[in-house]
């Protein structure tokens, strides 16, 4: 019964961090061109801290309940996956450490740099939104077999 809870809050957690960090990085980061280079350290200051609730906290959370179904997680998901899901989480977070955070750094202590911005949004691409993209998938591999062992225990006991 924990396993199951364990793989649905991640599964939720996932497609939620999902469609919030598509967001992030489809609408927010393009409309950076479009706010003054005088507003844009408040305005980026004031969306941080948000970013960081909203957004890095139920992604970061999903991350971990990932790797406790290493050890809990329906029988129906195979451990191969959950590493698969955990190596895509894995490159996101790594291209976050190194990559993307240095970059928000700098935008908020110096300003819009139209280089800069430009960078974050193809790094955060191609090394968080695509890696994350195959791992809600897998999560909808995984959500699909746990369905389907349900359906053919209760054809079995009928």
């Amino acid at each position: 019964m924990v396993s199951r809870w364990i793989f649905l809050i991640a599964f939720t957690l996932v497609f939620y961090g999902t469609g919030a960090a598509f967001v992030e990085g489809f609408v927010n980061y393009s409309s950076w061109h479009l706010i003054g280079a005088n507003e844009f350290i408040t305005y980026h200051q004031f969306i941080t801290p948000r970013v960081l609730i909203f957004l890095v906290a139920p992604l970061l959370l999903g991350t971990v309940l990932t790797i406790l179904m290493l050890w809990s997680r329906p029988q129906a998901i195979p451990a191969w996956v959950v590493w698969a899901a955990i190596a895509t989480q894995a490159v996101a977070w790594i291209s976050t450490i190194a990559i993307q955070l240095p970059i928000q750094f700098q935008l908020s202590e110096f300003g819009l740099s139209v280089d800069l911005l430009e960078r974050l949004i193809v790094t955060n691409f191609w090394l968080r939104r695509i890696p994350y993209f195959i791992c809600a998938g897998l999560f909808l591999w995984m959500a699909a077999r746990v369905m389907d062992s349900g359906a053919d225990r209760r054809l079995s006991n009928n």
